[in-house]
């Protein structure tokens, strides 16, 4: 039992140093688009904090999410950062699965390049439309009579830059329209509903994304407005830039070149070597067969074959 487990534990080690290696070189190749996504996320997050000190309470305004969806109450608000917090945190643990798991269908590298490039362009839209209208937040700490809800003029420029965080973040008003959350959640479950195996997950995904923006209204984050308007504006963000965007290549490039799309010259080579190893008794590994069936335009989802794109130079 002992030497199966360290067989096994050298096998995954092996495993994860490959692919640390591989993700290294992709990254010294990417990561000015890495490094870019980032630093606008400290961008749109300073841009949040900007609208918090222009930001004036006044009266909720009339919605319907909030007439038909009762409220939960201050004491329950942490119910839908919960969700999201589920959501964000099992999203980056499956980008990074191919470091341990045999099933490798995308580059950890290259996923998060299109995905900072998805969050940027929405993130972007929303910097535009919240800095137009000022609505009144309707967040408990955001409504009349609340310290939160206005902020004094800045004593320092540093003061801005450090966005008082994390407390800042936690309860900033005026940044509404449209939903922060909702873009994270959409563009993770967009990602995964393209890269991912299991139909399961994906049905899973778009259900938890209706309960989170729900949730969202229930706790008066947010108006109903900034969750429609983030459902099709986040939506047909991705549908856009993924049409632009060069497709991620398929993980059984591998053996061959790298972050080159698979010439028909490369699959017979393949194909010549599994006819040769068959004839000479040796076994064909099952997985890497149907890895090499997904490079003809074609991956395989929960046993079952679905058609594909085909991968050409990556992200």
């Amino acid at each position: 039992m002992s030497l199966y487990i360290g067989r096994e534990a050298s096998k995954l080690w092996k495993r994860f140093c490959a692919e640390i290696s591989i993700e290294f070189n992709l990254l010294l190749e990417h990561w000015k688009y890495i490094l870019g996504g980032l630093v606008f996320q400290y961008i749109h997050g300073l841009a949040a904090r900007g609208v918090h000190y222009i930001h004036r309470p006044g009266p909720t305004l009339q919605d319907a999410g909030f007439f038909f969806l009762p409220e939960l109450g201050k004491d329950k608000a942490y119910i839908s950062e919960t969700v999201f917090s589920s959501i964000f945190l099992a999203f980056v643990l499956w980008t990074f699965h191919p470091f341990i798991l045999k099933s490798k269908r995308f580059y950890t590298v290259l996923v998060w390049c299109r995905v900072l490039s998805f969050l940027v362009a929405s993130q972007f839209l929303r910097i535009i439309t919240f800095y137009s209208t000022q609505l009144p937040g309707p967040n408990y700490h955001c409504r009349e009579g609340s310290k939160l809800a206005t902020l004094a003029p800045p004593n320092s420029v540093y003061e801005v830059l450090l966005m008082n965080f994390p407390r800042g973040v936690l309860y900033g008003c005026g940044d509404l329209i449209f939903s922060s959350h909702m873009i994270f959640t959409l563009v993770f479950i967009r990602t995964y509903q393209k890269y991912g195996s299991k139909r399961l997950i994906k049905q899973l995904g778009w259900l938890l994304a209706v309960v989170q923006s729900l949730l969202i209204i229930a706790s008066r984050k947010h108006y109903t407005v900034d969750v429609v308007v983030a459902w099709y504006t986040v939506n047909l963000v991705v549908f856009f830039i993924d049409k632009k965007l060069p497709e991620i290549p398929d993980r059984s490039n591998v053996g061959a070149t790298l972050l080159l799309p698979v010439s028909n010259k490369e699959k017979d080579s393949w194909n010549k070597e599994e006819n040769h190893k068959l004839l000479n008794g040796n076994s064909v590994d099952p997985m890497d067969r149907r890895q090499r069936n997904g490079m003809n335009g074609k991956t395989m989802e929960d046993g079952l074959a679905v058609h594909g794109e085909n991968a050409i130079n990556g992200a």
